[in-house]
Parts: C-alpha cells; structure tokens; sequence
C-alpha cells in the first residue's frame, strides 16, 4: 500500500489482468467509541465492504490510466524530438560488438524497435525510450549472444573480456508491465547466482504503544505484577515496577478483547477474524492462555465466531468452570463454553445493537448481563439454554449507550451510561433503584473496590472520581488532556491506579500525586519513520499529527510535539542535530532535537511529501513529493540552513521512494507507476538516460522497493503496492521488508532472484508502513499503519538465541528506570 489517498489496496494478477479488491484485516476491527456512533461499524459491515471495493477498484484504474496516459505522452515527445541516429552497436558496452546475423534477428525480437528500410532504401533513425521498458529486452540480447557465439558444432566462442558479463538486465513485470533492471559487472552469471535465507533473524524486543482508543476493559493487573493489555496482534504482559515486557503472540490478527480468571494467572482473548492476502475471510477464536508461561490452554469458538470476537467473561462463583463470548457478528451471538474441555455449553442470539460488555454474577454463574447501545439485558442460564430480560428504565431517562457496569458488594448492579449517570439497580430487571449524576459526559468505565468503593472514569470531562459505597463522592482528579478521556481503570493497592485513555496511552498514579504515562503511543495511521545516525533514537510521524521522538535503549519516549498537519515522511541529518519531516500540504519542517523546536519551515508544491533524504555528507536534501518532482536542497550551518539547488523533472507519476549514492553526487528513484529513474545531481539534475552506466553505482541507503538488489523480495503476480517499504542495513548484510499482509520479512542483501528465500514475523494488525534499522544494525523497528503499534526487534545471528519464531517466541526485555 502506497501513500497516498487515491490509491486502494488492490491485488492483481499480472499474467491474467484479472483483479480482486483486498480489504485491509484492520476495516474488519476498527471502529471508533465515541458516544454517539459506537460499534456503528458492524451494522452494515457487507454493504460497506462492497462499496469500498467498488471504489477502490474504480480508483486504482483511474490512477493507472493517467500513469499510462503520462508515459504515452513522454513516449510521442521523445519521438518527436530529434534525435542523433544510433546504431545498435552504441548501445553495447566498449569492446562488445553483434554480427550482421545477430543484427538481423534483432528485428524478429518482441520489443525491438528498429524499423526496416523504406521503398527508397534509406534507413530510419532508431530512438531510445528513457521509460522503464527498454527498446532492447535484456533477456533477447542474452539469448542472442548464447546463438550467435556457437560454431557449427555447438562450440562457444569466447567473447572478450569486455563482453563476458552481458548487457542483460532481470525483468520483472507488476501488473503486466516489464521493469527490466540491469545485472552489475560483478555478477558474472546471473542464472548461477543462489539464494539463501540471512543468517540473521530477529525476535522482539519491544512493543509501543496501546489499544485504548476503540477498545473497552482492556487493562488488568496479574498476580505477577504484570499489567497485561494488548495492541495489534500482541498481547502484552509489562511489569510496572520492574519495567519489563513479555508477549503472548499466538494470534493470527488483531486482538479485539481480554479478560483474566479469578485465579489472576489465566488469561483470555479474542481476536478479529480479519482476511488473508487473497482477500477471504479468516475465522476469529479466544484464546485461553496461562499468564506465567504463556503456553496457550484452549483455543475456543475457531469455525463458530463471525467477524471477531467483541467481548469475553470468565466465571466467578464456580471458579473459572465458564466463559462467556458475544461474537461481532449482526446478531451478537452470546455463547458459554466448559473452559476445561474447550466445549460449547450454549448459544444464542442476543440483539443487532452493539453490544459493549458482559460479565457473569460473581455469586451466580447462571445469571449473565449484557449492554450496549440502547439495552441492558439480564441473562438466565437453565437446562443448557439462556432466557434474557431487557432492563425498563420507567420513570428515567432511556440512555442512548449503556457503556459499562459493575456488580457491587451486595449484588446491585450499577451501570455507567452516555448521559453521565450511574444507575443502580436491584434484584429485578425492570427495578432501578437510584439515579447518581457523576460525569459531564459518557461514564466510560467503572471499577470496584475491595472495601465497597467505586471508581468511575468520565469521557468528556477526563476525571476520575471515586465513590463511597453509598455513592457519595469521596475524591476526584483530571488527567491531562494529552491523554484524551478514560477508557479503563485498574486497582493496583486500593491507592494506586493503573489508568488506561482514549489516546492510547496507560497511565500510573493515585489521587494525591497525579498520574504519569508509563505506556505511550500513536492515535492513528503512521507512516514517517526515521533511526538517528549514532544514537539509540527514532522518530515516528502520522495522521494524529503527532512527532514523536522515542529511545530504543530506555523503551519510552523521550518527547513528542504537535504540528499543524501531519507528517508522512522524515529523515535525520548526517550530524544528528536536526531531523527534517515532510508533510501532508508540501509543508517541510526543520526540528532542532536539542530545543525541540521547528528552525525551519519550508513547501514546495502544494501535495503531500512522500519521502525526505539527505546525503551521505549532509550537503543536500532531496524531497520527494506527490506533484512528482523531487526537489533538491543545498544544507549550511549544519543543518540549519536550506536553498534550493534544483528540481528533478522526468517522473510521470507520484515519488515514492529515493536514495542517494555512497559519493552523494546521483540519486535513486521510485514512483506510484513503478518506475526506477537516476539522476546527476552533482550536473544539475539531470535525468540519466541511459540507465546501464547506473548499474555498479553504490548507494550509501537501500531504500527503493524497486530495482536490481531487491528485486527477490516481490512475490509473482504481485501488486506494485504490496511492499510499502524496504531497508538495507548498515552492514549490506541484509534488507528488511514492510508489506501490506501484517508482515515483516528479512533477507539476504543483494537478493536480485525472484522467489528469494526469507525469515517473515507476525504481529502487526494493519498494513507495515514503514522499517528501519538503528545505525548500529542491533534492532530493526517496524510500524504498523492503522494498528498505531510500533514493534522493537533485536537482530540476531544465528545461534545466539532461540527467538526469531513469532509462534515460539516468549522475548524477555527491561527498560531502565526513568
């Protein structure tokens, strides 16, 4: 997936032109809890789904039809343009000549234009094309050689030296369209060269970041010490005094819900079901796991929940004998399941409303609640069958969503609602007993206790209050608006609260001293991601319009600020001292990381920023933009003062990727149509025709999904955006790759055969925008789109741990205390 807003997440297969639009696994799973449009998402998700795909296709076409439009266009100007006549021979490198018979079957190749002599016997000029497709396929000029070298007896004759690697090139084809790349003067048989997985391989180290945002009751404390919460794919276990991570990485997508058992060691979660490369639909299950060894107990519900799994409850009264699910499905199907044997005890239909929350009596195991969106129904388990009775508000006010509740010490049963009330209610469904006004707002969550207390959380109004037993309010405090509202509490000594917010962030404290953020991340979709030149820090930019600047070795984030737009792109000067961010209005901005302040402010046409690169030596910075050119920057005063040098003008569709050669005198380019374009900085700018004096130039960063070096990381058939981004490491040892199916994959650098073998990991929910690897090459981080999780992975060689296997994996990591 390219970024950028007209384009789909489309597959294509490229031999047959056929199509089949991909809905992305996180449309399945996201959908905003406001207090007016939660789980809104799920009413009409296969008429929503249909339409999306309608559009996505209509929209990719269009882009490729103006893509084929523009280089059309270039083609009839080129054409137009005079042109000194080449012979065939000055396309050949110094010393390699082609016979006249060889010359001849030229003009039987598919591909080659040369023309034939007219009725007058003069013969027309043969121009070169600059676009992607080559006037000679590589693959006829291989083939010929291997012909025309061969005696009567099929003896070779030796060729010179100069024409012992061949003018060849790899094609490739992305949607039908050859991209031929040319084979460097090192590699001298190209057909010999073999592919093998990199020795090193990776296993996580870290996780950032929290599903607070559109999930409920997501944050518990373990008997352990371990608060346990999860985002994307990844079930967290941090320790919040020790400040160390485990994970639990058994689900296949993105984490929907979690609930402990009363013993506070087992734990429970649901997942999406989400939908695999081809586009079907994959089934969703529970999980049910032990905490200290994260070895999974149960898998419950594979083949019986549709959609995902909403929410999850164990049993009280007999000890965790049950759990209780309500799957995403139209009808909310509530089912009960023997934890133990993994069987299903009962199911049935509870309501087409969104349904928020369940939980058993914790005296009765047969008496089940749940809300949602207009109701509250009071559950009945007898003879292996349920039997519900909606809650009557009489005299009160109905409440559009009844967002939460909780069972109170002497078996009331107390609801937080969209109106900011807390209402009790007695033993019978239709009695509610009292009406307590607590929050401005939605109440979005409730706690109790061990003494009789409640603690509420507000949405609109970010407090926290705590209640005696006879509702009266005891204390209260408002958490910094940075945090957004309160989804969850969580009791840590009747004094100490873990709090998790809306802007998917886990804060720490109690009402004397305040509350400080201990979990920290993104809101929304990211892309910009960017690893400082020699110290243990990254930066990260996306939709929330947030810049973020985190340290790899402490795990937390060390500052973050604000902007007036957001950031797609960014890139640290050589001298660590600045860090440029490209923005989505062709806005680009120059941070001092010192004073964290902006010192320079810069735009350059009117779209979106796709991608911002100094060079090796700091001298220049190109900007890659969505008007496809790429502008480029003179840099003084370390950093801190820019002019423009020149623009790069020859792209006929959106810049995408670039990098800079090891001199720091040519440039790298990719664009929306596949293209790879280079250019001579150092002479103005200018567009390098011929593309074969470009194949042994050394590039001081590897970051174009397209050409020679990479060319094995694209899987057959594949959509020219099923890699959103690609990263040579430091050491030219291996390159990492960020797809559009949740994965991340490692290979073996240069990797220029198809099918390259590979080491591929699990645990983003969405879509991986972004991978970088530290300057020192010790981790690799990867970014997931709209699962707003960034993910730490420690790269190992082999034999130095027995990580590396996202379904074997258990990583261990500290961070040093603040």
């Amino acid at each position: 997936m390219i970024n950028n807003s007209n384009i789909p997440l489309l597959f294509c297969v490229a031999a047959g032109n056929s199509c089949g639009s991909i809905l992305s696994p996180d449309l399945l799973s996201w959908s905003v809890c406001t207090d007016d449009v939660s789980g809104s998402s799920a009413e009409y998700p296969d008429r929503v789904f249909m339409m999306e795909g309608r559009l996505q296709a209509q929209e990719d076409e269009i882009m490729l039809l103006k893509s084929s439009l523009a280089d059309a266009l270039r083609r009839l100007r080129l054409h137009d343009q005079p042109v000194q006549s080449l012979s065939l021979e000055d396309a050949l490198p110094e010393g390699m000549s082609l016979t006249e018979e060889a010359q001849a079957k030229f003009h039987h190749i598919q591909g080659l234009e040369l023309e034939e002599k007219d009725e007058e016997g003069e013969e027309k000029d043969l121009s070169w094309a600059s676009s992607v497709e080559e006037a000679i396929h590589p693959t006829a000029i291989r083939n010929l050689q291997r012909d025309d070298h061969q005696d009567p007896n099929g003896s070779t004759e030796s060729l010179s030296s100069a024409s012992q690697t061949p003018i060849s090139g790899s094609p490739m084809f992305i949607r039908g369209r050859p991209i031929t790349m040319y084979v460097p003067s090192n590699i001298q048989n190209y057909e010999d060269l073999r592919m093998e997985p990199p020795v090193e391989k990776l296993e996580l180290d870290w996780v950032y970041g929290y599903r607070g945002r559109d999930c409920r009751a997501n944050l518990y404390l373990l008997s352990s010490g371990e608060a346990v919460y999860f985002i994307a794919c990844v079930v967290v276990l941090y320790h919040i005094n020790n400040r160390t991570q485990r994970h639990y990485r058994k689900h296949t997508d993105c984490v929907r819900c979690l609930t402990i058992h009363p013993d506070k060691v087992r734990v429970a979660s649901g997942q999406t079901a989400g939908v695999d490369k081809d586009g079907k639909p994959l089934q969703p299950y529970v999980h049910i796991w032990d905490s200290s060894t994260l070895i999974t107990l149960q898998q419950i519900g594979l083949g019986t929940f549709e959609r995902g799994v909403g929410s999850v409850a164990f049993s009280f009264a007999d000890a965790g004998a049950f759990l209780c699910v309500i799957d995403d499905s139209n009808e909310h199907m509530l089912s009960v399941w023997d934890c133990a044997k993994g069987t299903k005890h009962t199911e049935v239909k509870s309501t087409n409303e969104a349904v928020f929350a369940v939980e058993f009596n914790p005296s009765d195991s047969t008496n089940i609640i749940t809300c949602g969106k207009s109701h509250i129904y009071f559950w009945t388990l007898s003879a292996g069958s349920l039997t519900k009775k909606q809650g009557i508000f009489g005299k009160y006010k109905k409440p559009k969503f009844i967002q939460c509740f909780v069972f109170s010490l002497t078996g009331d049963v107390l609801t937080g609602d969209s109106e900011g009330n807390i209402l009790t209610w007695g033993k019978s469904p239709g009695d509610i007993m009292r009406q307590t006004r607590a929050h401005d707002g939605s109440v979005f969550t409730l706690c109790m206790l061990q003494g009789g207390a409640l603690l509420s959380g507000g949405g609109k109004d970010r407090k926290i209050i705590r209640w005696s037993a006879d509702l009266a309010p005891e204390r209260e405090c408002e958490i910094p608006e940075k945090f957004g509202a309160v989804r969850c509490i969580t009791d840590v000594n009747g004094e100490e609260l873990l709090v998790g917010t809306t802007r998917n962030a886990i804060l720490r404290g109690t009402f004397s001293d305040g509350f400080v953020a201990i979990v920290q991340g993104h809101v929304d979709e990211m892309w910009g991601l960017a690893t400082h030149p020699s110290q243990d820090v990254f930066l990260t930019c996306g939709h929330d319009r947030q810049v973020c600047v985190w340290n790899t070795a402490e795990h937390k984030l060390d500052w973050c600020t604000t902007l007036e737009e957001y950031g797609l792109c960014a890139d640290f000067c050589p001298n660590g001292a600045v860090v440029s961010v490209g923005l989505s209005t062709g806005r680009w901005l120059v941070l001092d990381l010192q004073t964290k302040e902006v010192i320079s402010d810069y735009t350059d046409g009117n779209e979106q920023l796709s991608v911002m690169r100094y060079s090796p030596d700091g001298s220049f910075l190109a900007v890659g933009s969505h008007d496809n050119f790429i502008y480029v920057y003179n840099v003084t005063e370390c950093g801190r003062r820019y002019s423009r040098y020149g623009k790069c003008n020859g792209h006929s569709s959106f810049i995408t990727h670039l990098d800079w050669s090891k001199d720091g005198k040519y440039i790298m380019s990719n664009s929306g149509d596949y293209e790879i374009l280079y250019w001579d900085v150092a002479g103005g700018c200018k567009l390098l025709r011929n593309r074969y004096e470009s194949k042994d130039r050394e590039w001081a960063s590897y970051t174009c999904v397209l050409g020679f070096h990479v060319m094995g990381v694209w899987l057959e058939g594949s959509d020219g955006t099923d890699i959103n981004a690609l990263c040579r490491s430091h050491s030219e040892r291996v390159v990492a790759v960020a797809d559009d199916f949740c994965k991340v994959h490692l290979f073996q650098y240069p990797c220029p055969k198809p099918k390259a073998p590979n080491h591929s990991y699990e645990g983003h929910g969405s879509h991986v925008t972004n991978v970088r690897f530290t300057h020192c090459d010790s981790h690799l981080l990867s970014m997931g789109g709209k699962d707003t999780c960034i993910l730490q992975w420690e790269v190992k060689r082999a034999g130095t741990s027995d990580g590396g296997d996202r379904l074997h994996s258990a990583s261990f990591t500290s961070s040093p205390e603040p």
